[in-house]
């Protein structure tokens, strides 16, 4: 699938991911700035926090409890916060925006 990422600063970087890896890794394999993934993945630091774009939320789905529970430690949350590591990319995803934190960078 396709993902754009828009940066704090407003640049768009899209990218082009493989079927089955997670959001987060698909930031560091393609050098997303704003993307620290600190625990790699494990749901535990919330360092890879994105905003899905409103018209993308019905499909990449809310944050579970576990996910939410991390969410509450970041700054700036959102209703359409997630955490980029537990979004698993699949072609109904083909075309996913999403945009970054100003706190990461």
């Amino acid at each position: 699938p396709r993902i754009t990422f828009i940066e704090f600063d407003g640049r768009r970087v899209e990218v082009v991911a493989k079927v089955g890896t997670s959001l987060m890794e698909a930031a560091i394999d393609n050098g997303i700035d704003g993307i620290v993934a600190e625990c790699g993945g494990c749901c535990s630091c919330g360092t890879c926090h994105v905003y899905v774009a409103p018209e993308w939320i019905d499909r990449t789905g809310l944050a579970d409890p576990m996910e939410s529970d991390m969410l509450c430690i970041v700054d700036d949350l959102r209703p359409n916060s997630r955490l980029a590591c537990q979004i698993s990319l699949c072609g109904e995803l083909d075309g996913l925006v999403v945009s970054l934190p100003e706190f990461q960078l």
